[in-house]
Order: structure tokens, then C-alpha cells, then sequence
């Protein structure tokens, strides 16, 4: 009955389809017959604006026809295919984004199939950052490093730089070849992993949430932290530290400036390649805890910025926590815009700090940090 209905219905389509194509080009014809000149040597103009519904229709017809072979209008017999391997067989569609940068993407999508793909992550990486994500499939071989050579040790999440295997990376989009040349650079990248550690151990400031106070917190809550997501989480220093308190953490990251993705996974973490504005690859009330790194911060649009706090709210269970780390922005902003924003969830309150932002750019900009700890209500 299911491929009768679809079949009838699919047949009136087509009917009405060829009804209007009719319908407009009497139209046509009836208004050039009584408006224009009768002159075989100057031919009545077609509007665009018909010519353009015409085509729309044809290519309808077509696309519909090609789609159903079996329909009354061609003479082939339906091909024995299981409904659940045709439901498998489309691949998924690339956003829409993708066709606003029809220079990158071109340039993407040069390769030659069945072969080594090129060397373009500078490429996918502005695609991606620029909302065309998921990016095209290709049909490509994409280089990759060498085996590791040993495994990482069990009791030492935050590893000697001398200890990792840096040539487990590809390095050759970047001008420096090692970590340790990264650190030089730019300090501040993430990269010593001592320094990182000491982020999550050590208790500074009001801004800072020490991992064993995160769990003691969630212990006193009768609250269990066993999988969580870090948001931005650069070098996955925070998915190591929770390591220890055997709690999986996976580590969104992107490479815009540096191999963080490898240098998450050469510390035997797991790293999502998925930009702010991408719906989290996880599904709905399975993860304990959110973290928020410093990639989330007043750059990104207000918009943005809901639609990321509400996909969070999609994949926390109920009792779990969403971490807001070092948030920064205008503190007129904060006020009127960023705390209302958050407040729009409903959440617990747990902890809730504030501070000057210290740097040139927070003094001149009357920055602040916002370190927010919030519980999500057991039920709506």
C-alpha cells in the first residue's frame, strides 16, 4: 500500500506539473498574441521570469523522473533493493556555507581520486571555520605519520615534552618542527604541558576550579563525573587532568595555528575536529560535565554563543555541569548581554567569580573573567 500511495501521488505530481507548464505557456502566448505586433520578423520576448519557471518545472519532471524510474512514464521494472540499504546508500550533504566560498571549496575539491590527497588542511581548515562542516568526501588518500613506537604511561597524564613522539605529527604546514620550538614562539599556545598542569592542580584565584575541587564538589552533590566534553580545549591538558580521576574526557580543537588535534592524540586523548559553530557530534543527556575553554569568549557572536549554550544543554544529563572557564568580555557586557544569555538555561548556580582582566588588551577594553560552575536542574 506504502508504494502504491507513493506512487500515485508521485504520478499527480508529475500531472500537475505538465498542467502548469501548459497553463503558462498559453498564458504566454494568449498576452503576446494581444500585446505584441504580428510580425514574423520580430518575435514576441520571453520574460525571464517565465522562462525561469518553465525550466524549474522541467527540472522537476526530470529529477522526479530519474529518481522513480518505475513511474508510467518510462517502462523499467522496479529494481529488488532493501528499503534499509537505499536509506544507507545517500551520503550526507554538505552545508549550505560550502557553496558561499565557491573559491575555497574549488580548490578543495581539486585532487586527483584514487591517489595521495593534497597538502591542504590550511584549506580545510578555513572551510571549516567559515561553517562549511562537515566538509565534501573525497575520495582520496590522506598522508599520515608513522606507528608510535611505544605506549604512553597509564599514571602520567602530563608527559616530558622529550617523552612524546613528535614524529607522530606531520609538520610540514607549520614553521616550526617541535614543541619545544612552538613554546619559544608563543608561550601561551599550550604546549608545556607542566605549566598546563599546574592550571588544573593549583588554586590562584577565584577564577580557578582545581580539578579535586570539581569532584568534590560533584561527590557532595551525590553527583557522578564520568564523561565530559572540553569546548576548546587546546593541547586536551583538562581531558588529562580528569584522566586521573578515571573520568573520559574527548577534547574539541582545531588546528588554525598549530598541530593541536595531533598533539591531543600523540597524549593518548581523543580530539574532535569540530569548529564553535558545529552541533556536537554526541547525543542527547549522555555527558556529566562541560567545559568551556577560552575559545569561548565574547568573539564569538551573541547568536553563536545561544546556539552553542542550548546544543550543551541538548547533550548534559540531568545533574551534570557546564564549566564556563575564564570567560572574558566587556564587563558592561557581561551585565547586560552574557549573564542574561546563561541565565536564559535555568541552571544552579554553584559557583559564580569574577575579575579584572589584567592584560593591555582587558585594560584598554574594560575586560573581565567570568568563572561560572553551573548544575543543570534533574528535570525540566
Amino acid at each position: 500500500m506504502g508504494f502504491q500511495f507513493t506512487t500515485m501521488t508521485l504520478n499527480l505530481l508529475l500531472l500537475m506539473a505538465m498542467v502548469a507548464t501548459n497553463i503558462l505557456s498559453l498564458y504566454h502566448l494568449t498576452t503576446t498574441t494581444l500585446h505584441s505586433p504580428k510580425s514574423p520578423n520580430n518575435p514576441p520576448h520571453v520574460p525571464d521570469q517565465l522562462l525561469h519557471q518553465l525550466h524549474t518545472i522541467r527540472a522537476t519532471i526530470n529529477h522526479l523522473t530519474r529518481l522513480h524510474p518505475n513511474t508510467p512514464t518510462t517502462h523499467s521494472t522496479k529494481p529488488n533493493i532493501p528499503q534499509d540499504l537505499s536509506l544507507y546508500s545517500h551520503l550526507s550533504p554538505i552545508p549550505s556555507s560550502c557553496h558561499s566560498h565557491p573559491d575555497l571549496l574549488h580548490r578543495y575539491m581539486s585532487y586527483t581520486p584514487f591517489s595521495l590527497c593534497p597538502s591542504d588542511q590550511d584549506i580545510a581548515e578555513s572551510l571549516i571555520l567559515r561553517g562549511c562542516h562537515p566538509l565534501p568526501r573525497r575520495r582520496c588518500f590522506s598522508k599520515t605519520p608513522q606507528k608510535p613506537l611505544h605506549s604512553l604511561p597509564i599514571n602520567n597524564p602530563f608527559p616530558s615534552l622529550s617523552s612524546l613522539q613528535e614524529t607522530l605529527i606531520l609538520w610540514d604546514r607549520y614553521t616550526c618542527k617541535s614543541f619545544n620550538c612552538l613554546n619559544r614562539q608563543n608561550p601561551s599556545l599550550g604546549f608545556d604541558f607542566e605549566v598546563e598542569a599546574s592550571k588544573f592542580d593549583k588554586y590562584k584565584s577565584e577564577l580557578d576550579l582545581p580539578v579535586n575541587q570539581l569532584m568534590q564538589i560533584a561527590r557532595s552533590a551525590k553527583s557522578v563525573i564520568r564523561l565530559g566534553i572540553d569546548i576548546g580545549g587546546g593541547t586536551g591538558s583538562f581531558a588529562a587532568a580528569m584522566r586521573r580521576f578515571n573520568a573520559t574526557v574527548v577534547t574539541t580543537t582545531m588546528n588554525v595555528v598549530a598541530p593541536y588535534n595531533e598533539a591531543v592524540a600523540v597524549r593518548g586523548l581523543v580530539p574532535l575536529h569540530v569548529p564553535l559553530q558545529q552541533r556536537l557530534p554526541v547525543f542527547d543527556g549522555v555527558v556529566d560535565l562541560v567545559r568551556c575553554g577560552r575559545a569561548v569568549n565574547r568573539w564569538i557572536p551573541v547568536t553563536v554563543l545561544e546556539f552553542l549554550l542550548f546544543d550543551v544543554d541538548r547533550v548534559l544529563r540531568g545533574g551534570g555541569y557546564l564549566w564556563l572557564d575564564h570567560f572574558f568580555s566587556k564587563g558592561a557586557d557581561l551585565e547586560k548581554v552574557f549573564a542574561p544569555l546563561i541565565g536564559k538555561l535555568g541552571y544552579k548556580k554553584v559557583k559564580w567569580a569574577t575579575a579584572n582582566k589584567t592584560d593591555a588588551g582587558g585594560v584598554k577594553n574594560g575586560e573581565v573573567f567570568l568563572t561560572a560552575l553551573l548544575q543543570k536542574p534533574l528535570s525540566r
